[in-house]
């Protein structure tokens, strides 16, 4: 079965996608209504090799409507769901939230609010 899966960060990369779902994704330019973006440290050794980076994209949701977060939906498979998962650390929680375009998606939103 295949999901969808709303990226405003580092699984847009190529080199993430690769090391996490084993491919390369095609996607489609979307938006998240309601939320507002900032950057969180990454501590995990691990997860800052695969990105390349210290610091990771975040959102929190605001409530707000004209508050939005650019981003690519993904079409996943649910094994592919499993492995974003393990590759989002524990700041991370993943919900359901419904995207500009009217269809709804997975994201990784802040799990410490």
């Amino acid at each position: 079965m295949t999901q969808l899966l709303f990226s405003y960060g580092t699984l847009q990369q190529r080199d993430v996608q690769l090391a996490t779902f084993g491919r390369e994704l095609q996607g489609s330019a979307d938006q998240l209504p309601g939320f507002h973006r900032s950057m969180v440290k990454i501590d995990d050794p691990q997860v800052v090799k695969t990105s390349g980076k210290s610091h990771h994209p975040i959102v929190k949701q605001t409530g707000i409507t004209t508050h939005r977060v650019a981003g690519t939906v993904f079409e996943v498979t649910d094994d592919e769901l499993a492995h974003a998962d393990k590759y989002e650390v524990s700041d991370y929680q993943r919900v359901l939230a419904p995207l500009s375009s009217g269809r709804t998606a997975w994201v990784y939103v802040d799990a410490r609010a």
